[in-house]
């Protein structure tokens, strides 16, 4: 889990782009190689501090760990990270889904 901690820094806008801009790429990086099922903003949540989800397919708790504190946004002290094991039913994340746009 991705939250916003209470102390995050400030940045100026075009370094708040680059931070975001960053994240974006590491995660994609992260798909691509197969070490992230899935992820994503999340919205209408009851925490504010909650900011998104990030399901990785590591085995261990310290690698998914040692991946999420690698986020430039986490590095930056945008973002802090919960991480913790999830279980979910065999092949439900090999079952078809539909886009989402959050614009």
């Amino acid at each position: 889990m991705l939250r916003r901690p209470q102390d995050a820094p400030s940045y100026d806008d075009a370094a708040l782009e680059r931070i975001q801009s960053e994240h974006l790429a590491y995660h994609a990086r992260l798909r691509a190689a197969g070490d992230v099922a899935t992820n994503g903003p999340v919205t209408d949540q009851p925490d504010e501090s909650l900011r998104g989800l990030t399901f990785y397919r590591t085995g261990s708790l310290a690698e998914a760990r040692r991946l999420a504190e690698a986020d430039p946004a986490v590095q930056a002290g945008r973002l802090a990270v919960d991480v913790m094991t999830w279980y979910c039913p065999p092949g439900s994340l090999h079952q078809p889904g539909r886009p989402v746009s959050l614009e």
